[in-house]
């Protein structure tokens, strides 16, 4: 761009030379070399000469700036412009018009649920441009929907754009979404991990400079500082020097505080708005004068070609890429806002507070959107025809606006820079107010404040506005004053002191989107779940009690909240009670509903689907279809079709995935989770009418002829656990007779326990394999008995012996055989192993058993409950039963007593013993006596059977050797 020369000077309706003058002269006093100086503070004078000369009307606005908003209500008021070009994401301005449905604070969102042509780690991609009732856009907004024949053009770049222009790294997007909030801070997350841009963007992001700024005004943060130095100068004053000062403050911001890679790209995106501008222009054939351009006070430094209407320059837009947008518009609250751009908590509740004491000053009534239910709801109802138009009388009770002066005194902006802003009365009376209240806030959040703590706030308020050259204390200063004297080392309650001067100086202020902006899945979910008894739209959390006997037409609410459980964060509806199984039929429910909380969640749900049940579908077929999916993930996803859809279909589809995905499981890692799963299926499917389904049958019989195969690799490779070996043989085990039945061969699994014999070497493999073999009848409970007894005798061996009773544990999972041998090897440990061996063993023992402590410990304890005597008067004489084998032959030949029984158990006793005739009939075709013994306590063990009354028997079977034979046979 050239400089202006003195010919386009003397056009200007404003003089600037005496301050190109003082700031020249300034430059030789102050600086060594005066020539770079002065060309940099003459620049910001051409930066400010170029914006007045141009024929469309530029206004500087800052972001969430009170002065802007009152100065922008002011200028639309008094000249009202017939199109308006502003800086915001062009695609975005569809989304306008709902806002006439919501409630201020809230932000035009754009989201992507996923793009090939970004890095796969932005996904899904989200930009928010949060909007306040106290900021120019919004008053623009808000009079370009309210007046006849005004348009309002978006002309900032896309948000397609706004990403392209992002370094295409992975980490990239990382740096430019704020941090996690704090937990206790929930609104401040309102945005997620989206991508926040403003209008009006100030903030200086060359740090030196920022921290010069800073230092020197002795403040903590950019907005404290702005508020001090433009708003107290600009709020009341008139709007010439409105614009002078924010082209000043933005043409200095724009070449000293502005880091490179921002300067590029706030390039890019100035060459974009001109062109768009020039382009509107042309479209709609509106007067450049007619016309205003908002932006922020930055822009009007830019030097790219295309600046200007007295060109013709275009740049050529870049196209997008296909990347699928989605729009809407999203609940926002002030410490989101805040925390989404840097700002200090509180900076934007105390903007508010300066905008509302603005406009009570200034007799201002600032622009508001109405909202379009209020008419139709009218006519609905067949309101009079004077209230259904009311909503357009408002705009005529706005009072006429101070004058606009459009040749203003040349000294404007000269006055600004010499003196100080004009003295506003300082409000003490507001702030002894504040003092007091604080000290009533503090001590109910249990804070031992006083009235001394109050006084000592007023004096140090005082105290910090005389330091920081304030002729009254700040809101600011009363914050810090506050902290200062109130604040403990500790924190008494959930509130800090910072936190209660938030709630007090206004607090935060949370946005509500309207039912017909909501999209068309959020929508449906307000339609299904307004049976329920509670107020969706509360800010507090709701308390659902649900009685499906008295209310049996609340069950399709419940079924809506377990899906909205399933999709959504889990703080947005929790049950309190009720569960959610296969087969389970609810009787009552218990919720915590917090839709109104999180109704931004509930937004951003809709841009996946048009409803609840499409959403899930989706996410579980990419659960299941994922390339890194495993044969768990894909049954899961199955399970959870059944359980939340009911559909067979679908059901089916991710079942034949789950089988798929089974037969190349490249080790047995998810093996306990899928043995879990597929066993609950079946019990469920058992109990339907049309019996399990085909996909299911195949994967019972793929996942034993799969687990099969890789028993020997297992046991042989050390990268395998025990604990997966184990998970294997309890799918084999426990699914074996359903697998037998639907065509696979046992055979197949002696075989690989066969194999797995010569290659396991680690003690606890070791001892998986002998329990299979057991199982299998390999090998037989006596021998492993004396392998065990071996191994405790032997000093060298003993160190091992936890690390085998661990293999034994494991297989309590698939067969209890081994838990009477197990309890036998512990009981042995203790009763013969000396101190100076078992004391060093312990440790090892106890870190062994604590992690199945919850599977393994029932186990044991009703074996236990079986050799052991139940009382004291029983343990003179008792012998244990491993010891009897010394005794003598005639005790060699007692057998193990019988288990103890459990409540299962008992209650198939007491069931066989009312219905006699299926057991006498069955002892008949046996041989046997049909004798029945009261159902009592477990006979001990001298109560125990002699072989001696068991020889009929044996000799009747081995006379008759066909039908055990047979027996033998049928059972594998």
């Amino acid at each position: 761009m050239s400089t202006p020369t003195d010919r386009d000077r003397a056009d200007l309706p404003i003089s600037f030379a005496p301050l190109r003058d003082q700031l020249l002269a300034a430059a030789g006093a102050f600086a060594a070399d005066a020539k770079a100086l002065g060309h940099i503070l003459g620049g910001l004078v051409d930066d400010v000469e170029r914006a007045f000369r141009e024929p469309m009307e530029i206004f500087p606005v800052c972001h969430h700036s009170p002065s802007s908003a009152l100065h922008m209500a002011r200028r639309l008021a008094a000249r009202p412009p017939r199109a308006i070009f502003m800086e915001c994401c062009e695609d975005m301005r569809p989304v306008v018009e709902g806002l006439r449905d919501c409630r201020a604070p809230v932000a035009l969102q754009a989201f992507a649920s996923t793009s090939e042509h970004f890095p796969a780690a932005w996904s899904p991609l989200s930009l928010v441009c949060p909007l306040t009732e106290f900021s120019a856009e919004y008053q623009a907004i808000a009079y370009a929907m309210e007046t006849s024949g005004v348009e309002l053009h978006f002309v900032d770049r896309s948000a397609d754009h706004v990403f392209q222009w992002m370094p295409q790294e992975p980490g990239a997007l990382e740096d430019a979404v704020p941090d996690d909030p704090d937990a206790e801070d929930q609104d401040a997350g309102m945005h997620g991990s989206a991508v926040g841009v403003e209008m009006g963007s100030l903030v200086p992001t060359f740090g030196l400079f920022r921290d010069v700024l800073l230092k020197n005004a002795r403040v903590q943060h950019f907005s404290e500082w702005w508020d001090q130095y433009v708003e107290e100068a600009v709020i009341d004053g008139d709007y010439p020097a409105y614009r002078q000062v924010m082209f000043l403050i933005g043409s200095l911001f724009r070449r000293l505080g502005t880091a490179e890679p921002d300067r590029r790209e706030d390039e890019l995106r100035e060459r974009h708005m001109w062109t768009r501008i020039k382009q509107g222009l042309r479209a709609t054939g509106v007067d450049p004068k007619d016309a205003l351009y908002i932006c922020g006070a930055a822009h009007v430094a830019s030097r790219v070609a295309e600046f200007g209407l007295e060109n013709d320059a275009l740049w050529d837009v870049p196209p997008r890429t296909p990347t699928t947008w989605l729009y809407g518009i999203l609940p926002s609250s002030y410490s989101a806002i805040s925390h989404q751009f840097g700002h200090p908590r509180g900076a934007v509740t105390l903007a508010e507070t300066r905008w509302r004491k603005g406009i009570a000053r200034n007799g201002l009534k600032p622009f508001a959107i109405q909202p379009r239910m209020k008419g139709r709801k009218g006519e609905e109802e067949g309101a009079a025809p004077a209230k259904a138009t009311k909503p357009k009388k408002a705009p005529k009770a706005v009072p006429p606006p101070p004058p606009i002066e459009v040749a203003p005194a040349p000294d404007r902006l000269l006055g600004y820079l010499q003196g100080p802003p004009p003295p506003v009365e300082s409000d003490e009376e507001e702030l002894l107010k504040n003092c007091v209240k604080i000290v009533e806030l503090a001590r109910n959040n249990g804070y031992l404040a006083s009235t001394a703590d109050g006084i000592a706030t007023y004096q140090t308020a005082i105290l910090l506005a005389n330091l920081r050259n304030r002729r009254h204390p700040t809101p600011y200063d009363f914050r810090d004053a506050a902290i200062t004297c109130i604040e403990k080392e500790s924190v008494p309650g959930r509130r800090d002191v910072a936190r209660l001067c938030d709630v007090l100086l206004g607090g935060d202020r949370v946005g509500r989107i309207g039912f017909e902006s909501l999209p068309p899945l959020a929508r449906d979910v307000y339609a299904r779940l307004a049976p329920l008894p509670i107020t969706l739209e509360s800010r507090t959390i709701q308390r659902a009690l649900l009685d499906f006997r008295k209310s049996p037409e609340l069950l399709p609410c419940s079924d809506l909240l377990w899906k909205l459980r399933y999709l959504l964060p889990q703080n947005v509806v929790r049950p309190i009670m009720g569960r959610r199984e296969l087969g389970h039929v609810p009787q009552q429910e218990s919720w915590d509903v917090a839709i109104g909380q999180n109704q931004g969640a509930v937004i951003q749900l809709g841009y996946e689907g048009m409803t609840v049940e499409h959403v899930l579908e989706r996410r579980l077929k990419k659960a299941a279809f994922d390339p890194d999916a495993r044969a768990a993930d894909a049954l899961r996803a199955a399970e959870d079709g059944l359980l939340f859809l009911g559909s067979e279909r679908l059901v089916e589809e991710l079942g034949e995935r789950a089988v798929d995905l089974l037969t190349r499981e490249p080790d047995a890692r998810q093996a306990r989770e899928i043995h879990t799963r597929v066993t609950r299926l079946v019990h469920y499917y058992r109990t339907t009418e049309a019996g399990l389904p085909a996909w299911l049958k195949r994967f019972v019989t793929a996942g034993y002829s799969h687990y099969a195969t890789m028993l020997p690799n297992g046991f042989a490779d050390r990268g395998v656990a025990p604990g997966d070996l184990a998970a294997m043989l309890q799918f084999i085990f426990t699914l074996e007779s359903l697998a037998l039945s639907l065509g696979c061969e046992r055979s197949q699994l002696v075989i690989a326990v066969r194999q797995a014999g010569p290659v396991a070497v680690d003690p606890p493999k070791l001892s998986i394999l002998w329990a299979a073999e057991c199982v299998l009848r390999l090998r037989d409970v006596a021998g492993l008995r004396a392998r065990f007894d071996a191994l405790a005798e032997n000093e060298l061996t003993l160190p091992a012996l936890p690390e085998y009773l661990e293999g034994l544990l494991l297989a309590l999972a698939f067969t209890p055989l081994v838990g009477g041998l197990t309890v036998e090897l512990l009981s042995k440990a203790f009763e013969r192993l000396p101190d100076r061996l078992l004391m060093p063993w312990m440790p090892k023992l106890l870190r062994m058993l604590r992690p199945h402590a919850d599977a393994a410990l029932p186990v044991l304890v009703k074996e236990a409950a079986a050799v052991f005597p139940r009382g004291l008067d029983a343990l003179e004489g008792w012998t244990a039963p491993w010891d009897r084998t010394k005794a003598g032959p005639s005790v060699a030949t007692v057998e193990a007593p019988r288990a103890a029984k459990g409540p299962t158990e008992r209650e198939a006793s007491r069931l066989l013993a009312a219905f006699p005739a299926t057991t006498d009939a069955l002892a008949t075709a046996l041989g046997l006596p049909a004798v029945w013994s009261a159902d009592g306590p477990s006979p001990s063990p001298s109560d125990a059977p002699r072989d001696s009354e068991h020889e009929a028997a044996r000799a009747l079977l081995r006379d008759h050797p066909a039908t055990s034979i047979a027996a033998a046979s049928a059972l594998g």
